[in-house]
């Protein structure tokens, strides 16, 4: 296995999220402390460049494909775009939902910048360029939305009530012209999916990541499942769920015997692996473990970390495997005060064939 490293000055409150930048040399990091935290590449080694402040916050990120503009949401409610340059950045305001902004993407292939909001909404952004001032609609969700990811051609909406949503991007992306506006709130309109369907999940989701393939995607839960699931309605025929993030251990009883107990912690993290196709899932248990999609089979399990894992990112050649830890999130409640000295980040060097698959079982 390869090496794992440590990056100095990480967040003081709990980290929400970790992106790459798609040149690789840059980390963002966002965290209940109000901060963009920047991170620059310096040999092998990670250094803190900047911070940015934000009024509330940081719930998720998003990166431009130039790799110098990137997406920030969170409590704020505000949509907001940042561009770097030289060591300034500008800040503009893309869109405001009534509430909290939780997830953020950006589709590359289609110059379209999607958020999803606590109020029941999802924004569709064309970001300002050339001059030109942005656009955006807002679309009704059937539910609070809790996880999006996206493909070259599909975005992925996880909800409450085991609602999943699959929308065509081309179809989104043609709407901002259509309908788009630039100022002012507006009225959300309602859109037909690609596709629907409840998700194989019983308990409220975690996390969500789209395959490479763009096949299907993978779903984890606060009840320490993850589900595998794919858009074809044939290959949909195998989808499953199945159990990880979970600790045997025992209890006394009143008579003072030894009680079996199966710990439950929630799975705060998915992350594919951009060559393999196999993916990485972080748990409250602060473990960090590898799967092959196909074969159904953990390829490996690393050691327990000293705190939950809350964020994971593949840099884009698969090389490393970047982890976000804060405690506080065993059970999947986000209200507790973290031990700063325990938020730590970290960033794994993946051997060259430490995230490929197994064969399956005869």
């Amino acid at each position: 296995m390869g090496a794992i490293d440590e990056i100095a000055y990480p967040p003081v409150d709990a980290i929400s999220s970790i992106r790459y930048s798609p040149d690789g040399n840059t980390l963002l990091v966002g965290a209940w402390d109000s901060n963009i935290h920047i991170y620059t590449r310096n040999g092998e080694a990670w250094q803190l460049s900047s911070k940015i402040p934000s009024e509330a916050p940081i719930l998720d990120l998003a990166w431009n494909a130039d790799s110098t503009t990137f997406y920030a949401v969170g409590l704020g409610h505000e949509v907001v775009s940042y561009t770097a340059n030289e060591g300034e950045s500008s800040r503009v305001v893309l869109s405001t939902h009534s509430q909290a902004a939780n997830k953020v993407a950006y589709s590359a292939q289609h110059h379209i910048l999607l958020s999803t909001s606590w109020d029941g909404t999802l924004h569709i952004h064309e970001p300002p360029q050339n001059g030109a001032a942005g656009r955006y609609v807002s679309v009704e969700l059937p539910a609070k939305p809790f996880a999006l990811s996206l493909t070259t051609d599909r975005a992925v909406v996880v909800m409450a009530e085991r609602k999943v949503h699959v929308y065509d991007l081309q179809a989104l992306s043609a709407l901002v012209p259509r309908a788009g506006d630039t100022t002012g709130e507006q009225q959300a309109i309602a859109v037909t999916p690609w596709q629907t369907r409840d998700s194989n999940l019983k308990f409220m989701a975690r996390d969500l990541a789209c395959m490479p393939s763009g096949e299907g995607f993978a779903a984890s839960s606060i009840e320490g499942r993850v589900s595998v699931e794919w858009f074809d309605p044939v290959q949909n025929e195998n989808a499953y769920a199945f159990k990880c993030h979970r600790e045997k251990t025992t209890v006394k009883t009143e008579e003072g015997e030894d009680k079996p107990l199966d710990v439950i912690y929630p799975v705060n993290a998915i992350a594919f692996h951009p060559e393999h196709g196999s993916f990485a899932t972080g748990g409250g248990d602060g473990v960090v473990a590898l799967w092959d999609a196909k074969t159904k089979r953990r390829i490996r399990q690393y050691p327990k970390l000293p705190a939950s894992v809350l964020a994971l990112e593949f840099s884009g050649d698969g090389k490393e495997l970047v982890i976000g830890i804060s405690p506080g999130f065993e059970d999947g409640q986000e209200d507790a005060e973290p031990n700063p000295e325990l938020i730590k980040i970290f960033v794994r060097t993946m051997g060259p064939d430490e995230a490929k698959g197994k064969p399956a079982k005869k």
